[in-house]
């Protein structure tokens, strides 16, 4: 089974990363700007290019914005959660897992993949059912995080956490109803969980969390999109973490 990705710098993202590529199609014409990079590494890989009309790049597309470049790779591999604590173990650092109760929205999810990234998560952590999986416009937006922040599927959230709490790790949940993030201790091994776009974390879920951490607002809105709210506790987390070195 195969999937695209489209965009320059998701398609270069990948090619870095070592993703197995079938092909790319470029746009045909001078190839200028952050495109050159691309065919030079692509031609480095051995991988194939095909040189297509704008309208075919934009009949696979979809209406997406593939800026010239589409690339067809097999189907997104991803990991156990045992391998991303062993990720942390190699790394000599106690696990940061992003654990998204129910995301459904392909651009939430591929943005959380890209802080979990910038703020040095050892992996992702999604439902099975009920949750988008990482797609073409997951990596798209993710900017090419998708390609080095390892994702795990699991059949069921709330048994997932405790088996996490098993390993050692504390979980936080991300909810309007906790303690201010300041006052919550979000270092070590941790765990943040990230609720759906619309209902927030699930009950059974909320209550296996060790404590809820909260984002104090100060306006005349009172939530924040899942990716930003996930994105600032993940920098509260990684602030905790750096003081405490």
């Amino acid at each position: 089974m195969e999937d695209k990705i489209l965009g320059r710098n998701p398609v270069l993202e990948a090619i870095r990363s070592g993703r197995n590529i079938d092909k790319i199609l470029v746009k045909k014409g001078k190839y200028e700007g952050s495109i050159v990079p691309i065919i030079k590494k692509a031609k480095d890989a051995g991988i194939i290019i095909q040189e297509v009309d704008k309208a075919k790049l934009d009949r696979i597309s979809e209406g997406e914005n593939h800026q010239g470049v589409i690339a067809y790779v097999s189907a997104y591999e991803y990991v156990s959660v045992n391998d991303i604590l062993e990720i942390a173990e190699k790394k000599d650092e106690p696990p940061f897992v992003i654990i998204c109760d129910k995301i459904t929205d392909p651009h939430n999810l591929g943005a959380i993949l890209r802080t979990a990234n910038c703020v040095g998560a050892h992996g992702v952590i999604i439902p099975k059912r009920g949750s988008v999986g990482v797609n073409s416009t997951v990596v798209k937006t993710s900017a090419g995080a998708a390609e080095y922040t390892p994702v795990a599927k699991v059949t069921n959230i709330a048994s997932t956490i405790d088996d996490l709490k098993k390993s050692g790790m504390w979980i936080a949940a991300a909810d309007m109803d906790g303690e201010v993030m300041y006052n919550v201790d979000l270092k070590g091994s941790l765990g943040i969980v990230i609720g759906s776009e619309g209902e927030g974390i699930g009950r059974l879920v909320k209550e296996k969390c060790d404590f809820i951490a909260s984002i104090p607002m100060s306006g005349e809105i009172n939530s924040l999109n899942a990716s930003v709210a996930a994105a600032v506790l993940m920098y509260e987390a990684l602030r905790q973490r750096i003081s405490q070195k």
